[in-house]
Formats: structure tokens, sequence, C-alpha cells
């Protein structure tokens, strides 16, 4: 029985012996990695040619990639058969198949990049932390008068008598005063004018207007 045992680790032996150098040889052939290249260029605009700066650009299904620098050039690692993906803000967004058929390990290229317009929604920003705020102070929004109640207060009586009595007189107004007096001096040339010491409508004037604040001291 031990016999047996020998005897059959050594035939699975032997014939192991015999599978591993064909599958080794067959492995070396079919699975062989593609070929690393330097894979640079340099991004520039469709329309004037400029240099596109701060590209993303990445391996299609990786995590491998660069940015380009200001003067859009950019320069990494790559392998045969990549695709290469190009975005950036403002632009279409690309692909590119680097050849198999390259009989160095480097290559590089001028990409191209196509201006795209980018319509953001509509935002709106409002000073209030949160709708209550923006409910109340909405609720309590004094509304600006339009014109016909501009109009209506300018000519109230009040605001008017007031108006008058701080605007100065114009030239047409000191010419009548001056020829009042002129009048007056002549209505009475020759004789003493009257005095309004003793008449009483003249102190009833004087005591309302003195009530109401009518007099005032000139400055």
């Amino acid at each position: 029985m031990h016999l047996k045992k020998q005897f059959f680790f050594l035939l699975l032996f032997s014939c192991s012996l015999q599978i591993l150098p064909a599958f080794a040889q067959d492995g070396s052939t079919s699975d062989q990695d593609p070929e690393l290249i330097q894979f640079s260029g340099v991004i520039v605009t469709g329309d004037s040619l400029k240099p596109v700066p701060y590209v993303n650009i990445i391996i299609k299904n990786s995590f491998r990639g660069t940015i380009s620098d200001f003067y859009g050039y950019f320069s990494f690692v790559a392998q045969e058969l990549d695709t290469i993906v190009y975005s950036c803000i403002g632009f279409e967004k690309s692909e590119y198949v680097i050849p198999d058929s390259l009989t160095t390990n480097r290559y590089s290229l001028i990409k191209i990049m196509i201006t795209d317009t980018i319509e953001l929604p509509e935002a709106f920003i409002y000073p209030w932390p949160t709708r209550d705020q923006f409910k109340q102070a909405f609720l309590n929004l004094k509304i600006p008068d339009d014109d016909l109640e501009k109009a209506k207060k300018n000519l109230a009586l009040a605001d008017m008598r007031e108006r008058f009595r701080g605007t100065g007189m114009d030239g047409s107004m000191n010419y009548t005063n001056f020829m009042q007096e002129q009048t007056n001096k002549l209505y009475y040339a020759g004789q003493y004018p009257p005095t309004n010491l003793l008449n009483p409508i003249a102190w009833m004037k004087f005591i309302r207007a003195w009530k109401n604040g009518e007099l005032k001291i000139e400055k």
C-alpha cells in the first residue's frame, strides 16, 4: 500500500514537469504588456491657436493622467491603445487613442480644443438667510410712491405754505413791494400816516400771528 502511494506521487510530479514549460511558453506569447511610452503634447484652441491652460488629461477607465500647464503643455507616461480624455470648462470634451504602431517610446501631438458655450441655470441671491425672514421683509416692504402720489404730496397746502415762507422774494416781487411803498408815501404826502397802535383789529391779527408762531426773528 505504501509503494502504491509513492508511485502515484511520482506520476503526478512527472506530469507537472511536462505541463509547466508549455504553460509558461504560452503565457509569455499571449500576455505581453503594451509598451510604455512618454506621451506629451500642446493643447491649443481651434479658432485662434492659443494655448489652453489647466486642461484635465485622464486615461479612460483609470485614475492616471495629468493637467496641462499655463502654456498648454503636458507630458506623462501612457501605453499604446490607451484612450486619452481631454476636458476643460468652456471646451467640448474629446478623446484620442494612442496608436499601437509606434516605432519609438516617445509620442507627441498638438491637440485642438473646440470652444463650447455653457449656459448655467439662473441663480437668485437673497440677503435673507431663511424663507421666513424673507417673507417678513416682503410683507413689511414699503412700496415707493408713484408720480401721482408725489404730486399730491408736493401740492399739499401745509407743504406749500411752509415752502412759501422759506422762499425769498424774486425780482418781480421786490419791484412790486417797492412800488407799493412808494404809493403809500405819495398817498399820505403832507400828513402823518396813521398808526395801528390803538387799532383793535391790528392787535387781534398780532395776537393770532403770535399764537400760530408766525412771528420769527430774522437773523
